[in-house]
């Protein structure tokens, strides 16, 4: 297993952090399913830090030309699945904020987006892992700042659409930083104790959506 072609370790040393492809052909596709899961189960057991192509070769009973054929270093491993979690997340923010009709409804889908990512992190060792990583990795950070940025822009067309009159510069940088501490608080809260967590997130409820509530109000 260590004793791998020079071109192949010449593969390995790239660090694109991009996919090679995305297979169409259904073999294709069960191999690339494959390679995730099996990376996820890696860095459920060892974290992200710990994981490496040749462990992913071994467990998934590839080659390594079928593995740097769609992922040409673990990077790309990671971004892929912070994507997938992402998705889910940008789901969750969608449906709560499309219920948003007056400012009170509002306070109730924030707290609602809070609550759910709170019990996904806890839920998904694994992305709590790969949350990390982003904020940790500079190829990374790219897909975390472009996920705020997605949940910035849902959450300013709904303040645009409760305050009409008001700067939109002044409510992006409202929506902005929403977000953001919005997703510093589920972070700090799921590094704590399930019992401690929780209590985190209802103080940082109370809190937050309070302070927008009148910021917006004046």
């Amino acid at each position: 297993m260590s004793e791998q072609p020079v071109a192949t370790r010449r593969r390995q040393q790239e660090s694109t952090g991009q996919l090679r492809r995305i297979p169409s052909q259904q073999r294709g596709r069960e191999r690339f399913e494959k390679i995730l899961a099996v990376a996820s189960q890696l860095i459920e057991s060892h974290g992200s830090d710990g994981l490496k192509m040749s462990e992913i070769v071994e467990k998934a009973g590839l080659s390594f030309g079928a593995l740097y054929q769609y992922f040409p270093d673990k990077t790309s491993i990671i971004r892929t699945l912070a994507e997938r979690f992402n998705e889910v997340g940008r789901r969750c923010v969608e449906e709560e904020l499309a219920k948003v009709t007056d400012a009170a409804a509002l306070q109730g889908a924030l707290a609602n987006i809070v609550d759910e990512y709170y019990a996904f992190f806890r839920r998904e060792p694994v992305m709590r892992d790969i949350w990390h990583a982003t904020h940790t990795d500079k190829l990374l950070q790219q897909v975390d700042a472009e996920d705020m940025e997605f949940h910035a822009r849902a959450f300013l067309a709904v303040l645009i659409r409760l305050w009409p009159d008001r700067d939109r510069k002044e409510l992006l940088a409202i929506a902005r930083l929403t977000m953001q501490l919005l997703a510093a608080a589920v972070r700090y809260a799921v590094s704590l104790g399930a019992e401690e967590g929780a209590q985190a997130i209802a103080l940082f409820k109370k809190m937050q959506i309070v302070d927008i509530g009148r910021l917006l109000q004046q």
